[in-house]
């Protein structure tokens, strides 16, 4: 079988899966954003944004499949295909479908036995997490912010990845909802199941902890009465990928220590 050999990836989560297979050298084309691995961030082409492509860079780079992701890319999905184009697009949104989607990206690149390693390297680091978890001497809430204004409660993965580390999101009833719409929350509704600790992560500008702090009423709430108010930068745990799986949790569980500690 011939295995694509000239592949663009539109986000930054599958470019990183495929330079952890050992595939590097397969991308051509990347998204402005991507930020992992470095190399590529440094050394490939970069034809769209998270929304938006540059149809004609893409065609020009002959690329024998492109990878996009969710229905925000369903727009560039349907105009590369139009123009002749091989495209596969994912829409994980769980740790388990971010596991899957290792495992098809290493189908699709004839490296399926790397992908089940790796895939399973993921999972015993996230086990690992999870026992580490057991010593905590109770499961603080967490109220994770995924934007300031609306206020937006954590998707999926992420919430997943909050319980794993060893605490419960205070909106977990809301992380099945994929449309960030319908994770709008409200201030007083977050004094009033008043988390012990705060993590924030904006997507494409910088949290600002003590703004937070600085919210009308929310010196009520015990994670900022306690000054547990933290970032994880938004590359390494709002991409549905390996970099959520491993630095992503792991900062997750650094904070709940120090928290507790």
């Amino acid at each position: 079988m011939r295995y694509p050999s000239r592949i663009v990836c539109l986000t930054e989560e599958t470019t990183e899966t495929l330079y952890l297979l050992g595939c590097g050298d397969m991308v051509v084309g990347i998204s402005g954003f991507t930020v992992r691995p470095p190399e590529a961030r440094t050394t490939k082409p970069k034809v769209s944004t998270f929304t938006e492509a540059d149809y004609d860079a893409i065609v020009a780079l002959e690329p024998d499949l492109v990878l996009t992701f969710s229905d925000l890319q369903a727009e560039i999905t349907k105009e590369l295909m139009l123009r002749g184009i091989q495209v596969v697009g994912f829409n994980q949104r769980s740790v388990e479908e971010i596991l899957r989607s290792m495992l098809i990206v290493g189908s699709l690149v004839g490296k399926s036995a790397e992908a089940e390693t790796l895939v399973e390297r993921m999972a015993q680091g996230l086990e690992r997490i999870r026992e580490r978890a057991y010593a905590f001497p109770f499961r603080p809430k967490v109220y994770f912010e995924e934007w300031d204004s609306p206020m937006i409660s954590c998707i999926r993965w992420v919430s997943e990845l909050v319980e794993i580390a060893g605490a419960e999101d205070i909106f977990i009833e809301l992380r099945a909802r994929h449309s960030a719409r319908e994770r709008v929350v409200e201030a007083e509704e977050v004094i009033r199941r008043n988390p012990h600790v705060i993590i924030g992560s904006w997507c494409g500008k910088r949290f600002r902890p003590e703004l937070v702090r600085a919210r009308v009423g929310w010196d009520r709430i015990e994670a900022v009465r306690r000054n547990r108010v933290f970032e994880i930068k938004s590359s390494i745990i709002l991409q549905p990928g390996p970099a959520a799986l491993t630095d992503g949790v792991q900062h997750l569980s650094q904070i709940l220590e120090r928290s507790l500690g």
